[in-house]
């Protein structure tokens, strides 16, 4: 049963079943930032049962003023600090996460390719 996501703005649609099968294809690949709010250190930190400072110093890099989520070099590719066979914080995973595929960069069919190449779920309309 496929489960289609639309967006008002994006040129594409998104079928969420198709996480089913990727391995994480947005979690892995090359390396970059996963941005996390300090409601978001919280709600992670309390979810793993860590306390913050613990959990900043374990997980988060900061980059300007900015924490991002660390990531893990593996054999040629980075993978997300909590990414084994899935997300390990699924319930309170960061803001990004939660609205991928649909960021601002893809809008109005803006950077379509990359997307659809790191996506499988990607249904151009």
């Amino acid at each position: 049963m496929q489960n289609i996501v639309k967006k008002e703005g994006f040129t594409f649609s998104f079928d969420q079943s198709a996480c089913m099968g990727c391995n994480g294809a947005c979690c892995r690949g090359e390396s970059g930032y996963v941005w996390v709010s300090p409601e978001e250190i919280e709600a992670i930190s309390e979810f793993l049962k860590m306390d913050t400072e613990d959990f900043i110093r374990e997980y988060l890099k900061k980059s300007g003023y900015k924490w991002s989520i660390k990531e893990i070099k593996q054999g040629g590719e980075y993978l997300c600090a909590f990414f084994d066979k899935g997300c390990t914080i699924y319930p309170v995973r960061p803001k990004q996460c939660r609205e991928f595929p649909f960021w601002d960069r893809y809008k109005d069919g803006k950077n379509i390719q990359e997307v659809v190449r790191e996506c499988p779920g990607i249904v151009l309309d």
